[in-house]
């Protein structure tokens, strides 16, 4: 028997999309208590720049006029994911989306508004190349939140350069911002930092609570509708990456510090299926000074080369993509890391680079560190950074005629709507021709590993026979994702975290 220290309803662990699933308990009339394990609330949703959440035909879109349906947007998100996940969960994700949306807007802490984002397959059929099935939620002054607003995890600049605090919450901060504006609301909340899931109390199969470490001292919770695991992936755990042969390093991902699968352990403990351990949601990742490769997007110039001097992947495609390519190349042996960006003059010596999401540093601490290069031929840069000298110069020429012709007949760099979503339409291709030359160095990063404890439609994880565990949910990156070893579009990771801790609160008030 355990001595409850504690008792809820509801108990969360995890405070990045998973306040949703808090929000909805508590707005239903139950008692819930969210415990996160580091010192800010937030997650790897507070990282995210946009915060955007992919849901076909909700509200804010169809204010907008969007002429999407459901139907189409299945038909897309089915022909990209194929069956590597079940036909439910996928349909679920699909046409529920809408009803968080319009079950949110119900409150007025919560803003969204259109963000066109392109669908990241476009040639798939259904694909919606103008970008509207994406939203974001709108900023959120940083003095509304009062004192919460420092317990708010990130920007990164912040949590990697030192830079001070933003007025304004956005992106996924203000998500989480809005989130925790709204459970102020409600006395029935409690809200815990420093307060990390130690393992699940079960007894005859079903999860009664947990044990949880805060501040230092056990405190056992008793859950008495369910336990919400929505604390992130294990992108943080080497020896965890290592076991389940996640490519990249823990180092570089944008995951927070605490981000270690506490909650995968502790489910898999349980007696918890598990499915897609050995996925992330990939990225390029620029070398920063400390070391760590980060998230990088939105290239306007440039082309990438592996040691030989050879281009081996399409630069301007979505970063899951373009990060995955460049996994397959370093499987291969035909890329060894860093790799390269080479771009010329056009812009001067800073990589053309518009969304770094860490912050560059001044130019001389990457010149320092020995990761930008420049020199006045091409010949010159190449031999500063290792790569063929003929190849390389070889490849840039290559790489020029098929920029003028507006054709890259090598990677269909500029084939798809996305390639194109950062130059206006026009083609990406970009000569590289005035001097001097220049070298970045890029590894691969990632925002999140995507594998985890398997579900059903409601967010109740599964054994392997396929049956629920009682009073056990995950929601987020601690569940396996609903898209399976793709990424269909932007804001499909934190929709479906979102998403998902709705529909596990839900499904607890039933219990």
């Amino acid at each position: 028997m355990t001595d409850w220290n504690e008792e809820v309803d509801v108990l969360v662990a995890g405070s990045g999309g998973g306040l949703a699933g808090a929000y909805t308990a508590a707005r239903e009339g139950l008692s819930v208590a969210v415990v996160e394990a580091t010192e800010k609330f937030g997650g790897t949703t507070s990282y995210s720049g946009g915060g955007g959440m992919w849901f076909p035909c909700n509200p804010v879109l169809r204010r907008a006029g969007v002429d999407d349906t459901f139907e189409d947007a299945l038909t897309y998100f089915r022909a990209v994911v194929g069956d590597r996940t079940p036909a439910p969960m996928q349909e679920t994700y699909v046409r529920n989306g809408a009803k968080v949306i319009e079950y949110l807007e119900q409150d007025d802490a919560f803003l969204f508004q259109t963000f066109p984002w392109p669908d990241y397959f476009g040639k798939a059929p259904k694909a919606r190349l103008d970008g509207n099935r994406h939203i974001i939620p709108k900023p959120l002054k940083a003095a509304k939140l009062g004192d919460l607003s420092e317990s708010v995890r990130g920007p990164l600049g912040t949590d990697r350069n030192g830079e001070p605090q933003p007025d304004y919450l956005v992106g996924g901060r203000a998500l989480i911002g809005r989130f925790l504006l709204a459970l102020t609301k409600y006395p029935n909340v409690s809200l815990h930092l420093n307060s990390a899931l130690v393992e699940l109390v079960v007894r005859d199969g079903a999860v009664l609570g947990a044990i949880v470490e805060r501040d230092g001292a056990r405190v056992a919770i008793r859950a008495r509708k369910g336990v919400l695991l929505a604390a992130g992936g294990f992108e943080g755990n080497a020896e965890m990456r290592e076991r389940y042969a996640v490519p990249g390093e823990a180092r570089d991902t944008m995951g927070p510090w605490g981000n270690q699968g506490r909650a995968h352990e502790a489910g898999i403990a349980a007696g918890a299926d598990t499915d897609l351990m050995d996925q992330a949601w990939w990225s390029p990742g620029l070398i920063h000074p400390d070391g760590r490769a980060a998230f990088a997007l939105w290239f306007t110039g440039g082309i990438f080369v592996n040691q030989a001097g050879e281009r081996f992947v399409n630069e301007s495609a979505a970063y899951d993509r373009l990060g995955r390519g460049i996994i397959e190349a370093i499987q291969a042996g035909t890329v060894a890391l860093p790799f390269w960006m080479i771009y010329d003059d056009a812009e001067g010596a800073v990589p053309p680079i518009k969304a770094s999401n860490v912050p560059m540093r001044d130019a001389q601490e990457y010149v320092r560190a020995g990761l930008w290069h420049t020199a006045d031929t091409l010949e010159e840069l190449a031999a500063k950074i290792g790569v063929h000298a003929e190849t390389l110069v070889a490849t840039v020429a290559r790489f020029n005629k098929q920029a003028e012709a507006g054709v890259d007949e090598d990677y269909g760099r500029g084939d798809e709507a996305y390639d194109r979503a950062f130059s206006q339409g026009e083609s990406p291709l970009t000569p590289i021709a005035r001097g001097p030359f220049h070298a970045a160095a890029f590894g691969i990063s990632d925002l999140g590993t995507k594998g985890g404890l398997r579900t059903d439609t409601a967010a109740r994880v599964l054994t392997e026979s396929g049956e629920p565990i009682p009073g056990l949910y995950a929601a987020g990156n601690t569940m396996a994702a609903v898209s399976g070893t793709v990424y269909p579009g932007g804001g499909n990771p934190i929709g479906a975290s979102v998403l998902f801790s709705h529909l596990a609160a839900l499904d607890m008030t039933t219990r």
